[in-house]
This record gives structure tokens, sequence and C-alpha cells, in this order.
């Protein structure tokens, strides 16, 4: 021994930081829709996603919701979307097609909640809401067209509809929903349409007074959310709005 004390450095290489976990998947599954939902139920409102964050800073406030309005949350998943809803005021009812989901927002509010498919008729009378809201599932709707048709159907005249997905540009690129959970990536799938089609479809429909808006990735996004600095200025979230005249 020499008496002297190993400098920061020579510390650094005599030990050596152990490599970064492999951040990749160990294998890819596919899976559907309503298996997906399920298994990711439990991590869904804590796993960071750039358009879920898009969708809550701006479909809420296209609905502007209305104290004594009766509101239908259809695809609810875990009340993310009835939260705000029921601070509003207005009488929120959720549905989902999601076992899983639904628990998960059972635990969380105390509001209705029904298991229901949107690709089949709603449990509701004719007229019976002021407003739908649809947020992020219009990406898994197979008959987007007998959708809005429910959705007409069980809106009250002057009711409005507001129907958020991830934009056309994410599908058409192959973006689909996916999560990870224990080494392994599920993918849900993704059907695509374009804001065309959102417009005829919503036509046919019967709905009037249609607007569209459409929301880039911004510098907000990216400070919540740094793995999505990928989509800043790029398009991520589409809001439609129509009405039952």
């Amino acid at each position: 021994m020499n008496g002297k004390t190993p400098d920061n450095k020579a510390k650094a290489q005599s030990n050596p930081q152990p490599p970064a976990p492999n951040r990749f998947p160990d294998r890819i599954e596919r899976v559907g829709a309503r298996e997906g939902y399920d298994r990711w139920s439990e991590t869904y409102e804590s796993t960071p996603n750039p358009v879920v964050a898009m969708d809550s800073r701006h479909t809420i406030k296209i609905l502007a919701p209305v104290a004594g309005e009766l509101i239908l949350d259809a695809g609810c998943g875990t009340g993310r979307n009835l939260r705000p809803l029921l601070t509003a005021g207005t009488a929120a009812v959720g549905i989902d097609f999601s076992i899983g989901m639904l628990q998960v927002a059972r635990r969380q509010l105390d509001v209705p909640l029904a298991l229901a498919d949107l690709h089949a008729t709603l449990p509701f009378p004719d007229g019976c809401f002021d407003a739908v809201l649809c947020a992020l599932i219009g990406e898994h709707l197979s008959d987007l067209g007998a959708v809005y048709s429910e959705f007409y159907r069980v809106l009250r005249p002057r009711g409005r509809l507001v129907f958020s997905v991830y934009h056309p540009e994410m599908s058409a690129a192959g973006i689909e929903a996916n999560f990870e959970q224990a080494g392994v990536e599920y993918r849900l799938g993704a059907i695509h349409y374009s804001l065309a089609a959102h417009m005829q479809l919503l036509e046919e429909a019967g709905f009037g007074g249609i607007f569209a808006q459409e929301f880039n990735g911004d510098r907000d996004l990216i400070e919540s959310i740094p793995a999505a600095e990928k989509y800043l200025d790029a398009p991520i979230l589409l809001v439609l709005a129509a009405h039952k005249f």
C-alpha cells in the first residue's frame, strides 16, 4: 500500500455499472380487444399513454357536460371519463364490454355501470340520453356505421355525440393499442377508418352539425410523457362531434 486513496475515476473503472436492462419484450402476442383489455385492466391507468393523455385534455372540453344531463359513456373502461362527468354534476352511466375494466371502475366510482357490447343493440330505450361520449375505442369497432346508428337512437332530440379516436394517420401507419406484462407485449389490433369515412358514416346514421378537431403532440404532452417525444407535432387525436336534430 502506498497510502494513496484511489480517485473516483479509478473507482468507476474498477466497479463498472451493470448494463441497462433489455427494454424489448421477450415475445409479442396478438389478442382480441376484449381479452386484451381484461388483461390490461389492473395496470391501464398507470400505463403512460400519449393518446389517453391528449384525450383527457381535450375530449371532455368538447363534450362540455352540463349539470343535470344524462350522459352515456360508451366504452367507459376503468371510468377515466366518468370522473369529470360526475364532477360536472351530470347523471352518468357507463358501459363496457370488458369485465376487467368494469371491475376496476366499480372499485373507484359510485355510478351505474353495465356490461355491454357496442356491436349489439344497446340496453336502453330510444331517446333517453342528452349526450353520448365514446372515447378511444373506435379502432376496435368492425361495424362503425351500426354503432353510430345506435348512438343516434338512444339520444334525445337535440342530443349530441362526442367520439374520439387515435388519429387515422396513426392507424394507417400500423400503430395499435398495446401494453406489456411479464415480458410479453400484447397487441390488440386496429381497424382503420379515415376522417372522410367517419364523416360519411355519421351522416348516414342521421347526424347533423358534424365537425372534427385534430390534435397534434405538443410540448405539454412531452413534459408529461417524455417517451412521446417522437409524436411532437404529429397528429395523435381526432375528436368528432355531431348532433341529433
